[in-house]
């Protein structure tokens, strides 16, 4: 499927995740419970349009893999276990957050990553993106430097991801706690948008995307 992806994106250097590159913004958890969280992501859906996040959802918290997650990545404190879903296909924005974000492909899809070094005055260039793709079967860990948003799907299909990160991350922030800090745009959620994500900007996220919109091409049935 990587060559597929290449194939349809001769603009993109579209990269494996078990890459060297791909260390300077996370790695591959080889030990993750795939099968089990597999099992457990197939009563979640795929929309006709647009992406589905749920931050948390009960059914996939599992009491057993939540705390295998809790102790083995987390140093035992506690997270969340939720999902992205959709049809994604562009950057619209980047995000991060203050702890790891875990990310399990329940099918293939692409990532655009970028580092928290390369944020110069609230702003972020495109020039500097990284292009992951990331296989079915794979859970990864992608580290608090590193920027993100939804994955971008491989196909017509859409993507399944399941979404791990601290507690409360991703819920919604009264005014008062946002401060003065002009990316803080939920708990736990520093955001740069794309002026071309109109959601994002309509919610009074910060504009701090320079350059295109990359969007990844995909496989059409």
């Amino acid at each position: 499927m990587i060559e597929m992806v290449k194939e349809r994106n001769p603009h993109l250097d579209v990269q494996s995740v078990d890459s060297a590159a791909f260390k300077t913004y996370g790695k591959i958890l080889h030990d993750f419970p795939y099968e089990q969280m597999s099992e457990l992501m197939k009563e979640t859906v795929i929309p006709e349009q647009g992406n589905q996040y749920v931050p948390s959802k009960e059914e996939l918290e599992d009491d057993r893999i939540k705390k295998f997650i809790e102790n083995s990545y987390y140093g035992g404190m506690p997270v969340q276990i939720g999902y992205c879903n959709g049809n994604n296909s562009s950057l619209g924005g980047l995000e991060f957050h203050k702890g790891s974000e875990i990310n399990v492909a329940v099918t293939d899809f692409v990532l655009l990553l970028g580092h928290m070094n390369d944020v110069v005055d609230h702003t972020y260039d495109v020039k500097n993106i990284q292009v992951f793709y990331v296989p079915e079967g794979t859970a990864i860990e992608m580290y608090q430097t590193t920027l993100h948003l939804a994955p971008c799907k491989v196909s017509d299909e859409g993507f399944k991801c399941t979404v791990i990160l601290p507690e409360g991350t991703n819920l919604p922030l009264a005014q008062a706690q946002r401060g003065h800090d002009p990316l803080l745009f939920m708990k736990n959620k520093w955001l740069l948008a794309h002026r071309e994500h109109e959601r994002f900007m309509a919610q009074g996220a910060h504009e701090g995307i320079v350059g295109e919109n990359i969007t990844v091409a995909y496989s059409k049935l």
